[in-house]
């Protein structure tokens, strides 16, 4: 829980910054190596999600491309673009808060993920849905 506490203040941080209120940490032997929140509105570039650069800054720490030892905690269910670059980046376990009716890997496609990653869901769902609801309600 102490992991996606901080995915969500993740998310809180791109909730401030008018982004979609998505956070990421990634987590390897019980210690935070990367994280990050939205940034596509800030970048100009759709594919600058919390996941994404997540995962970028993860590899660069460890410095090489697979992350399968680590732990990916996120706030919303990612979309099949991160899910795949968890599933390429051998990520050990995806965690994540609240699902994506809309635009989540699941509806798209049912194993993007390697299939060796363990998939855990529900962690904060009421705070990490809450967020999001609350951003789109102030945007319409």
């Amino acid at each position: 829980m102490d992991y996606m506490r901080q995915a969500y203040g993740e998310a809180l941080e791109a909730y401030e910054e008018g982004e979609i209120p998505v956070g990421a940490v990634v987590v390897c032997d019980g210690q935070v190596i990367a994280s990050a929140h939205n940034e596509t509105e800030r970048l100009c570039d759709v594919t600058a999600h919390a996941e994404m650069l997540a995962l970028t800054a993860a590899a660069n720490e460890l410095g090489g491309k697979y992350l399968n030892e680590c732990t990916l905690y996120v706030t919303l269910e990612p979309c099949i673009m991160c899910a795949g670059a968890t599933g390429w980046a051998q990520v050990k376990r995806l965690v994540y808060g609240t699902s994506d009716e809309k635009r989540g890997y699941t509806l798209f496609a049912p194993s993007p993920l390697h299939p060796k990653t363990e998939v855990t869901t529900g962690v904060m769902k009421e705070e990490c849905e809450e967020l999001m609801k609350k951003f789109f309600r102030e945007k319409r």
